[in-house]
Order: structure tokens, then sequence, then C-alpha cells
């Protein structure tokens, strides 16, 4: 595989966005770095209570400094919360204490990005200044088409989408009354049925309500 060159914000989030498999929200993603070349990649939820700044802090130092040849760090915070003008960006009481801990440790900070719903920015511009950027144009980074060309996506979010039951009314009342039928059966009766269920399901392609409301017609 070849190297990646990391030239811009765009080519940075894009990388974030691949190596970590979706889009993060309400994160701080840090990235360490030695001599030019990427380490450890590191996402965790932004504090939600203020006057946790420095153990939040402390806790993101000792997982950054677990990778011993990092020298500094670049970040990208995630947020939803809007920048009032003329006002400190969202959580730079965090980026602060982070700052001050990972100095004790001997890692600076490089860079940092702020990244809203829609655009992006560097997070230590200055208050009124909007040098922002539509999220849109990571689209177009060099990362991001030599990531979706060796196949990588990036999904919107870390969340499993259960799919929506496409099952009418009277069949999931069916396999709701076999599951009750099941539980109220003897112990070792129960688990001989249950394993039958188990063993049909993964030697068909249905799915094991399926079975469960077969079941419960049969009865």
């Amino acid at each position: 595989m070849n190297a990646l060159t990391i030239k811009d914000p765009a080519d940075l989030l894009s990388f974030i966005g691949h190596t970590l498999g979706f889009w993060p929200q309400e994160s701080l993603v840090c990235i360490t770095l030695d001599k030019g070349k990427v380490g450890a990649t590191l996402r965790i939820d932004l504090p939600r209570q203020p006057g946790t700044e420095l153990p939040y802090a402390r806790t993101v130092s000792s997982y950054l400094t677990t990778d011993t040849s990092a020298t500094s760090i670049v970040f990208a915070l995630y947020t939803s919360t809007h920048c009032e003008p003329g006002q400190p960006k969202p959580h730079a009481a965090t980026i602060a204490a982070l700052t001050g801990v990972l100095a004790e440790n001997g890692i600076t900070i490089r860079d940092g990005i702020f990244v809203s719903d829609d655009t992006y920015s560097p997070y230590d511009s200055e208050p009124g200044q909007d040098i922002s950027l539509p999220i849109s144009t990571t689209e177009y980074s060099r990362v991001n088409a030599e990531f979706i060309y060796r196949g990588s996506t990036i999904e919107p979010t870390n969340r499993i989408i259960v799919p929506t039951p496409t099952h009418e009314a009277d069949h999931a009342t069916a396999v709701e009354n076999g599951m009750r039928t099941i539980r109220a059966q003897a112990p070792h009766q129960a688990a001989l049925r249950a394993s039958e269920l188990w063993t049909t399901m993964l030697g068909s392609c249905d799915l094991l309500g399926d079975h469960l409301a077969e079941s419960e017609t049969s009865l």
C-alpha cells in the first residue's frame, strides 16, 4: 500500500473519517505525530460537564502518551455547538487544559481544526474571523479519493441502525406468543426448543422470528 501524504485540513478530515470508518459527532480526535509521520488515532467524546476539563485532558493525555515515539499531535474537534461572534471556540478550556498537560509530557499541539455540522476552520482563528470552508469540500480531497479507490467508505455515524420491521402485526404477535410459550416450558425443554430453532435458522436464510411465528402457528 502506498503511503499517504496529508497536505491540508480537508486531507486530514478525510483521513480521520476513513480511519475511524464514520464521521465523528461531539468528539475530540487526536492524531500523534513523530517527525511528520502519523502515529495513533484517538477519538473520545467531548466533556459534557463544565469544570471537568483538567481530568478530561489528563485522560486524553494518558492515551496519547502510550505512543512513546509521539512528539506532537494534531486534533479535530467536532461539535454542533455554534461559535458565538467575538467569543472563543467551544471547548476552548478543554483544549487549553490539554495543551498544558501534553506539554508536561513533552508533546506539543501542532495544529487543530474546528468542525461544525456544515463547515470547518482552524481552531486557533481569531474570534469573529470567518475563514470556514464547507464540509463538502472534503469529498474532493486527494486523501478521500485515494481511500475511496481502495474501497473505503465513511459512515455518517458509528451508531448501528436497526432496519425498520417489515412483518405484519399478526406475524409480530405470533413471534411474541412463540417466545412466551418457550419461556413457560421447563428449562431443559426450553433449551432444547431454542436449540432446534437456532439450528433450523442457521441452516436457512430465514430470520429467527420467522421460525418462532411458524412454531406458534403449529402449536
